[in-house]
């Protein structure tokens, strides 16, 4: 092909520049870097980023070497646990301060994060082609994992790396159908389970970690409660109803009876290992978590775990999705590094990678999730946890019960539900006198936040 003909398809610049990295790299007989032209350009350079303790940031630490290797800056990478993390951004990118060139956009402050202007937007990085390459296909991502990601005019302030779907898994199934019953699909049967096998042969029947406001909601859901009246329109709490009391007080007696001392200061790092170990069999947690279970070389149940769907209440069931991604703050000194690192970590090549190679389930990318390969390796023992997923996936999708979540004013909810949990789990408070305070805080809170309730 000709100067003239490749001049049609790119840029002089981007031409020359491509040219002089094959040139320079063929010289001496090595293959050039991922990111052409940038090892030069980027050498030297120290990019400060954090997310939260998550199996997926586990996987992307144990590559970075790769990544710094080719692009020649180093990349310091924060890994506090999920309510630490969350405040740290959260003062950070209201004072736009600049400590951190790219941060994990957590689900329940999306609306708030990007609201406010703290992210910056991506639009001008995901159209220069001297910045992002047509392979890198940003259309490749699922639109519901996207939908927080994005404002109301389109434009995307990050990329998403999960697209969370609760199930159930019991690392030792075995202890299920040796007390004659199989795995609950009901609160009920939960219950009767629970019964049946909690501290046979030293392993507690239950788990979860300390994200009580993630893991309660959706037994409170299943006895007919809400957060909100009727979000995000209507953000009038509704803590204070029969229905959230008595999922509240289902779920504490879980953590009460049948769970590990000092459950409830468990982080999602301590919860899972419990799982690996199979110290605790049942626990109703993202699939990120639960899929590791089966394929982790880590793990001690790979012959006795099984999977199902979040067990139903007298209304329904309504296993938690979320979605979370990465983006640059504001603020950020290094915002074109940054933004090289987003696309190596979301590239199609290392969420196959982590998918096939890890285990990594809760994939963003369409070529990545409808691939034969991917549809095969969630597939374990017979049990077709790619179809639990998806399931998941679309009802919330259909449903939408999901929003009380994304409303900025989460947050500040979440941490009542938190400390309200807490106070039932040690018999401080009944559910109904615990969720009360709950509703008298957060109301308090929502009002000096201007928010507009009916009450």
């Amino acid at each position: 092909m000709s100067k003239e003909n490749v001049g049609r398809k790119m840029s002089r610049r981007r031409f020359l520049k491509s040219a002089a990295a094959t040139l320079a790299f063929g010289a001496v007989g090595l293959k050039a870097p991922v990111v052409l032209g940038q090892a030069k350009k980027f050498k030297g350079l120290t990019l400060n980023g954090a997310t939260f303790q998550h199996m997926h940031a586990n996987h992307i630490k144990e590559y970075l070497p790769e990544f710094e290797e080719a692009t020649g800056m180093k990349v310091n990478l924060e890994l506090p646990s999920f309510p630490i993390y969350n405040q740290r951004a959260d003062l950070e990118l209201s004072t736009k301060g600049r400590a951190w060139d790219f941060l994990n956009i957590t689900f329940i402050y999306s609306g708030r994060w990007i609201g406010a202007g703290w992210f910056t937007n991506l639009e001008p990085f995901i159209k220069d082609p001297n910045l992002t390459e047509p392979d890198w296909e940003p259309g490749d991502f699922v639109s519901g994992a996207q939908s927080c990601l994005v404002d109301a005019k389109g434009n995307r302030y990050g990329f998403s790396w999960e697209a969370g779907a609760m199930i159930m898994a019991a690392s030792r199934g075995d202890l299920i159908e040796k007390a004659g019953l199989k795995l609950p699909e009901t609160f009920d049967d939960l219950t009767k389970v629970c019964e049946a096998t909690n501290n046979k042969e030293d392993v507690k029947a239950f788990v979860n970690d300390n994200l009580h406001h993630w893991h309660l909601v959706p037994y409170i859901m299943g006895f007919g409660g809400k957060i909100f009246k009727d979000p995000p329109e209507n953000l009038t709490p509704t803590l204070d109803t029969p229905e959230v009391a008595q999922g509240a007080e289902y779920y504490a007696n879980l953590l009460r009876k049948y769970s590990p001392d000092g459950v409830l200061s468990y982080t999602m790092d301590q919860a899972h290992t419990a799982m690996l170990q199979g110290r605790a069999n049942i626990q109703t947690q993202s699939i990120s978590w639960q899929f590791p279970l089966a394929k982790s070389e880590k793990s001690q149940v790979r012959e006795t775990v099984r999977f199902g769907f979040m067990p139903a209440g007298p209304a329904g069931a309504f296993p938690c999705i979320n979605s979370h991604g990465f983006g640059i703050p504001l603020g950020a000194k290094n915002k074109e590094a940054a933004w090289e690192f987003i696309k190596w970590a979301l590239s199609k090549k290392m969420v196959r990678r982590l998918a096939l190679k890890k285990g990594y389930t809760p994939v963003c990318r369409r070529s990545v999730i409808s691939s034969p390969e991917f549809r095969k390796n969630m597939t374990h023992k017979g049990q077709d946890i790619a179809s639990l997923y998806m399931r998941v996936l679309e009802l919330g999708g259909t449903t939408g019960y999901m929003k009380y979540r994304t409303v900025p004013v989460f947050p500040q909810v979440g941490d009542k539900i938190n400390k309200a949990l807490e106070r039932i789990v040690t018999k401080q408070q009944s559910a109904a006198d615990a969720m009360k305070q709950a509703q008298t805080e957060a109301i308090a809170d929502l009002k000096k936040a201007g928010v507009k309730m009916d009450i």
